[in-house]
Order: structure tokens, then sequence, then C-alpha cells
């Protein structure tokens, strides 16, 4: 959805949506979001936690439509991936962060005979141009008017 940034990952264990979600909690407290985990063993069931439902069930329809095993999205409005991403690379779930955006994403998949495997991501759009000193003045505006840069 408009407004929202997502978080791309491959985790290991059922414990995945748990420490996320303290993470989320501690670090943006303030921000709506959805966890959602593909369990890829026992129940092999989609696991979640969040405070938006509609997140909650963009986040599942998306997992639903990945279908991979031990992946999880992130979505969280009101708030920026930058915010958790270290905490998420140092939690011992997480094995890798595919994606951290706002743009449209792909996932570029691979079949299995037990599940889908992501192969990659296309983030976003190509380029068309270089920057020019205009844009680059309001590149350094924005990361100063969101606070992360002073």
């Amino acid at each position: 959805p408009d407004g929202v940034n997502v978080i791309l990952g491959y985790s290991h264990f059922i414990k995945t949506v748990e420490d996320i979600n303290e993470i989320i909690k501690t670090i943006i407290p303030a921000c709506e979001y959805a966890i959602v985990f593909s369990e890829a063993s026992g129940d092999k069931l989609i696991r979640y936690e969040g405070n938006s439902k509609e997140l909650i069930d963009y986040g599942i329809n998306n997992i639903k439509a990945i279908s991979a095993g031990h992946t999880f999205i992130i979505l969280l409005k009101n708030a920026f991936p930058i915010s958790i991403l270290p905490q998420l690379k140092m939690s011992q779930e997480v094995g890798t962060i595919f994606a951290a955006t706002a743009n449209p994403l792909k996932v570029i998949l691979a079949k299995t005979e037990n599940t889908n495997a992501i192969i990659g991501i296309a983030d976003g759009y190509s380029p068309v141009g270089v920057e020019q000193d205009s844009d680059k003045e309001k590149r350094r505006k924005l990361l100063r008017d969101i606070g992360y840069k002073s």
C-alpha cells in the first residue's frame, strides 16, 4: 500500500516473529506494522504479529503469493526500515535481508518440488539520469527533513 515500507528477508526459526516484534516495539513503538513469517517445517503455518489488521492481511496475502519457506515480510507505516535494519541484521534468527524499500518490489522465485525459493528481487525502477546540483540539494534537504541527518 501507499506510504508503507517493506522489509523482505529469510530466517530460520519459529521464534523469528516474536524476536522481530520485540525489535519493532522497542525501537519504533508508534508505527503501524505487521510481521508475517512462512514456517518451513513442523506445522508449516503462516505466523504473524502486528498492530494493523490491514498490514497483517496484506502481508499474509503476499507471503502466500511468494510461498517460500522461512521467508518473512515486515510492513511499516509511519516508519522507515533504516530505524530497525541494524537490529534485524544482528538478530540470531535473521539470515538474509533481501530488500528494504518503499518502492514497488518484485520477488524473483525458483520453484522446487516442495517450496519456492527467493533467488532475487527487483526494487523500484531503473535510473533515468545522473543527479545534478539541484538534485543533490533536494536529497540533502529530504534527509534533514525526515531526521536522518542534522
